[in-house]
């Protein structure tokens, strides 16, 4: 093993808008090894957008690291659009990054939300995937949707009463709808608080211990991933879990993978990897005892690395 710490800062070589749409264009970015083994980071929300500690889970020298923000997402234009906005969109998306790139395989790493598009990418398009990195995972399925948006409260009770404190009596049976009342407003004195509570409360339960740390808020960029977050739940993230989970064991029957889940993930719980890992004999499962749901908690990412430091073994 190299290294289980996070490889040093490095700054993308190259930066583009690729319209894959007329409504939409993707912000791409690459770092790393221009010649290496492509890799391609989705990340999580959906709505979140790429950080560059991101770029950091991949060995620059080995990997061609290759980060998109999403549809409405981050830098891609036009920021907080939910229109043609659907899983499917993402996945044709994927595609059209790899043919763009000139990329005939590569590595998928996913978390969270990205864990679930990667599963559907992977599932539409197995041929292309070297391997599988997935972490906290998550389908979307309508029992995972009332832990996020309820059940959690048993454990952060504190948290869910900030999300409800703004929520009049009549609307706390459904919080999920009358957020999307508030953040889709088109008075942003209304939209953007809105949103800023809407995305407070998903990274106060993010990690097992948590951190006080204070950042500068940006009202627009609260509201794009706030609507686009919505957006996908409202629409249980355009996917059939049920499904996804039980042809994972032919579809994904090839394709090594690595699926890292904090044991006391409270946006994700263990369940969900836990039954993926049982459909893919072939997994390897990390049940990290002592982390949440944030890939940077000191276990959760060194089992990360550890998988991409393994396939770096694989053949392209």
């Amino acid at each position: 093993m190299k290294t289980l710490t996070l490889y040093p800062e490095c700054l993308p070589y190259s930066q583009t808008l690729l319209p894959v749409s007329s409504l939409h264009s993707l912000y791409i970015e690459q770092c790393g090894n221009p010649s290496g083994v492509p890799v391609i980071f989705l990340h999580g929300g959906p709505g979140s957008g790429c950080n560059p500690g991101q770029r950091r889970f991949f060995d620059p020298d080995h990997y061609r690291i290759i980060l998109f923000d999403q549809r409405g997402c981050g830098r891609s234009q036009p920021a907080g659009e939910t229109a043609d906005n659907t899983t499917q969109d993402l996945v044709a998306d994927i595609e059209a990054i790899r043919s763009h790139l000139h990329i005939e395989r590569w590595h998928v790493f996913g978390g969270s939300w990205g864990s679930t598009l990667a599963l559907a990418y992977a599932n539409s398009h197995p041929a292309p995937v070297i391997s599988l990195t997935l972490r906290g995972i998550f389908l979307s399925r309508p029992h995972e949707i009332r832990w996020f948006l309820g059940q959690v409260s048993l454990f952060f009770p504190e948290a869910w009463q900030t999300l409800l404190a703004a929520v009049p009596s009549s609307h706390r049976e459904n919080v999920l709808d009358y957020y999307a009342s508030l953040v889709f407003d088109a008075d942003t004195a209304i939209s953007i608080p809105a949103a800023i509570r809407w995305n407070a409360f998903e990274s106060s339960i993010m990690s097992l211990i948590p951190k006080n740390e204070s950042s500068q808020v940006n009202g627009e960029v609260e509201l794009a991933r706030a609507r686009v977050q919505i957006h996908y739940i409202q629409h249980l993230c355009f996917v059939d879990g049920i499904q996804m989970l039980q042809t994972a064991a032919t579809k994904l029957a090839e394709i090594p993978t690595t699926i890292v889940q904090g044991r006391y993930d409270m946006v994700c719980p263990p369940q969900t990897a836990w039954e993926l890992a049982q459909r893919l004999p072939h997994a390897t499962l990390v049940m990290v005892p002592d982390a949440g749901h944030s890939a940077m908690e000191s276990g959760t990412c060194a089992a990360l690395l550890q998988a991409t430091e393994g396939y770096k073994a694989l053949a392209p």
